[in-house]
């Protein structure tokens, strides 16, 4: 076993693609973090995030009471203006839509046989990936069938979200200090703050450099949970967005497509349960 990193924060989701709650402990099961992702928006189309509403990284949302392997309870949401509301509310939707400025309902995680609920209506072409990744048009686009295995490509090109999750692609999603290290190097002026990636775990790494692709098909203990090291992270359009006090800045894309071969971070499958606190150790096995 290698010792090659501390667990520095934890994060958790309750909503997708808005601001989410920094633990200091959590447990990790087969769908990562119990209650990260576990509600949603959906308009009359598909289940969307911050790629169609990028307004949605500006709300925060917190349960109001602890979810578990399964159970998903109601959310507290802090709005823009600085208003208040919960999921209990019977205007809940009224109020998300005029946020996006379109009409939108919440679900909470729905059964993976839900396919209806699931479906991809508008399908990824060429242009449309541009457009959800963010690319200028001298940019590459990312090759998908080379940075997400074929079991979860196959769905994503059908479903907005591997069934029964509304994950992008994995359960459990980190990012190191090195990483964001090495990006702050390469553009001085931007802030590569690890809110803009939305990971489960800042690992506090001494390597330098993009240290998560080298763990990529290994294993971590991060605290007593073990998780497969899958894929890096593939970044879109998302990260360049307005989210608490980061201000939007194409420089951060910019600088991760031409400097850290489209990635931030890395995801990750949980291959044994357990539980992480703050402080604890990450071991490559």
């Amino acid at each position: 076993m290698n010792t090659v990193g501390r667990v520095k924060s934890i994060w958790r989701y309750p909503v997708k693609s808005m601001m989410g709650e920094d633990l200091q402990h959590c447990e990790v099961g087969p769908l990562g973090l119990p209650g990260d992702r576990g509600w949603a928006l959906r308009d009359d189309i598909q289940v969307r995030g911050a790629k169609k509403f990028p307004v949605l990284m500006q709300c925060r949302a917190e349960y109001l009471s602890e979810p578990t392997s399964g159970t998903i309870p109601d959310v507290r949401f802090e709005l823009p203006d600085g208003s208040t509301t919960d999921s209990q509310d019977k205007d809940i939707n009224k109020k998300l839509s005029n946020v996006v400025g379109k009409p939108v309902r919440l679900y909470p995680r729905q059964p993976a046989k839900d396919l209806d609920h699931y479906r991809r209506e508008e399908k990824i072409d060429a242009e449309s990936s541009r457009e959800l990744f963010g690319r200028l048009p001298d940019e590459p686009l990312p090759d998908l069938r080379k940075m997400i295995p074929a079991d979860i490509l196959d769905q994503l090109m059908d479903y907005t979200s591997p069934l029964g999750t509304y994950f992008d692609a994995f359960p459990v999603h980190f990012v190191t200090t090195s990483w964001l290290a090495e990006l702050k190097k390469q553009n001085p002026t931007t802030r590569f703050e690890a809110q803009r990636f939305r990971p489960n775990f800042l690992i506090e790494s001494s390597d330098e450099g993009y240290v998560e692709e080298s763990w990529c098909g290994g294993t971590i203990r991060i605290g007593t949970a073990e998780l497969k090291c899958e894929v890096p992270t593939v970044r879109c359009s998302m990260t360049i967005q307005e989210t608490g006090d980061l201000p939007k800045d194409p420089k951060v894309l910019r600088t991760v497509v031409s400097h850290s071969s489209q990635n931030v971070g890395a995801y990750a499958r949980v291959s044994k349960k357990g539980s992480v606190e703050v402080g604890d150790s990450v071991e490559l096995l």
